[in-house]
């Protein structure tokens, strides 16, 4: 189809549906649209350059129509007509491409420009979220270290507090069987030297051991 500058001014566009910015595809075939009439503006420039400056051959063309249709006889008015529209023909057809062209490849380069933002914002974004998910993995993976340290020296000082209780617990019952150790043996002692000492008087007069315990 034939664009216009108006159709490249006038395009709008359909928005994404997940993130911001325009159809991918949309853009791309507009695009497309655009290089195809500029290539086609071009080549008629170029045509009608050469035509320009060959001199002789546009004038040609535009008598064979008119040639074709006419008798012989009116050939004379044809050379008087030809001349006027040569000579304005080519002007307004060289001058208005032109801007036309310009406002094409401004229009594209911007955009050009604009996808290429929008692909450096889309990258942008995507390095921001990662570098963060990543930030916060290592937090999450030095507190957890933390909490965990944390935990292994509170458990060790309750089982060093622990042990500490049960070794002074052995130290005190070993000092009641050294103590109950001595305690008895001097009962016992006691007890054999009264049996001696009654033995020896005889045994007249019966008299029973007197018991005093463990204190002596």
């Amino acid at each position: 189809m034939a664009l216009t500058p108006e159709d490249v001014v006038n395009k709008r566009f359909a928005q994404t549906k997940f993130r911001e910015g325009y159809d991918q595809d949309e853009v791309d075939d507009f695009l497309d649209e655009v290089v195809v009439e500029l290539r086609r503006l071009t080549q008629e420039n170029e045509e009608l350059r050469a035509q320009l400056s060959s001199g002789g051959s546009a004038p040609s063309a535009a008598v064979d129509a008119p040639v074709v249709s006419e008798p012989v006889a009116d050939a004379p008015v044809v050379d008087a007509v030809v001349p006027e529209p040569v000579a304005a023909a080519p002007a307004p057809v060289s001058a208005v491409p032109a801007p036309a062209a310009d406002d094409d490849a401004a229009s594209t380069t911007n955009l050009l420009q604009l996808a290429r933002r929008l692909h450096d914002e889309h990258v942008k974004e995507g390095a921001d979220k990662r570098d963060a998910l990543i930030a916060e993995g290592h937090a999450t993976a030095a507190r957890i270290v933390a909490e965990a340290e944390t935990k292994q020296r509170n458990d060790l000082a309750r089982l060093n507090q622990e042990k500490a209780a049960i070794e002074h617990r052995i130290d005190e019952l070993r000092s009641f069987e050294k103590d109950y150790r001595v305690k008895l043996k001097s009962y016992i002692e006691g007890q054999l030297r009264d049996l001696d000492s009654s033995g020896t008087e005889g045994g007249s007069t019966s008299s029973a051991p007197s018991y005093t315990g463990f204190g002596g």
